[in-house]
Parts: structure tokens; C-alpha cells; sequence
């Protein structure tokens, strides 16, 4: 869609397990918050900072993720890429930020065994998250409640390690 390169620079990653007890079947709801700064514009080249904030409701773990993404290529597509898409209300090159962060706070989640954020929690045409377009300045954006029967994050089953009852090492006799 866009002729742009986006490197993303993660300069701080938070996760914290908030409570230990979510019953069974318990939907867990996740609050965003997002912000995203122009730093530095070149010919070519610009540079944002942001900060996504995800929480849930019911209280169970938080996750904070601060960075900056470098946009390379032709002026007018890097202006393309700074827009607010129409249908999610998204600056686009958060919907790639967003991408690349997932799999730090998924990898995240799996260390302190709490659940973690869908990978569409930004794209899901029916959560709204109103931001403004990013081109001269900053936007910030917060979306509350996300709808819970729509998003439910559980996290993965851990299969128990077995010890093997066929030995590696040779038989002596």
C-alpha cells in the first residue's frame, strides 16, 4: 500500500502482572492508550516517538511500550503514511508500529504467565480509537472499554514438560 520503509526502535518495555486470580472463563477487556510525537523531518526521512499504554479490565496485567519508528522514503508517501486512517481512526504507521510491538508484548506475557493483547487490538473496525493526524506535531489517543464479548485474551496452555522414560545414553552391561 505504502512505498515506505518503517524501523522500529523499542527504547522501553513494561509488563506487569497486576493479580494472579482470573476465574475460569473470565472475559478480560483491554484499555489503549497511544501516543505519537514527530521528532525529526528530513528529506526522505521522519522520525516519531511513541507510547502505547495497554491495560485490562478486570485488573490483570499492564503493559507499557515506549519507542520510535523511522519512516524512509518519497516525502508525499511518508505524508500518506503519517494520515489517520478513514476506517479504524489510526494514523497508519501505528497500525505498523503496532505490528512490530505485539510480538515483544506477547513474548512478554508468556515470561510472567499473564494474558496478552489481540494482535488486531487496533484494527477491529468496531474499536474506535479517535486520533489526530500526526503530520505537524503530536496526536494522542485513548480507547476505554473495549468491548469485551469482541475481545478475549487467554493465555496460551503451557504443556507440562514429561520426562522421558527411553534413555539417550547407552546400556551398560
Amino acid at each position: 500500500m505504502f512505498n515506505v520503509a518503517v524501523s522500529v526502535e523499542v527504547r522501553s518495555l513494561l509488563g506487569v502482572k497486576l493479580a494472579d486470580n482470573l476465574g475460569s472463563g473470565e472475559t478480560i477487556s483491554f484499555d489503549v492508550k497511544a501516543r505519537m510525537e514527530e521528532k525529526e523531518r528530513r528529506s526522505g526521512r521522519v522520525t516519531v516517538g511513541f507510547s502505547l499504554s495497554v491495560g485490562t479490565k478486570p485488573s490483570v496485567v499492564k503493559f507499557e511500550v515506549e519507542g520510535i519508528a523511522i519512516l524512509e522514503g518519497r516525502d508525499s508517501e511518508i505524508e500518506k503514511m503519517l494520515e489517520v486512517d478513514p476506517e479504524t481512526q489510526i494514523p497508519y504507521v501505528f497500525q505498523r508500529v503496532y505490528q512490530h510491538i505485539f510480538m515483544s508484548m506477547y513474548l512478554l506475557s508468556t515470561l510472567i504467565n499473564a494474558p496478552y493483547p489481540p494482535p488486531n487490538l487496533l484494527f477491529s473496525g468496531q474499536q474506535q480509537m479517535p486520533v489526530a493526524s500526526i503530520s505537524q506535531g503530536s496526536a494522542t489517543s485513548e480507547k476505554e472499554n473495549t468491548q469485551a464479548d469482541e475481545v478475549i485474551a487467554v493465555p496460551p496452555e503451557e504443556e507440562p514438560l514429561e520426562s522421558s522414560e527411553e534413555s539417550t545414553e547407552p546400556q551398560r552391561s
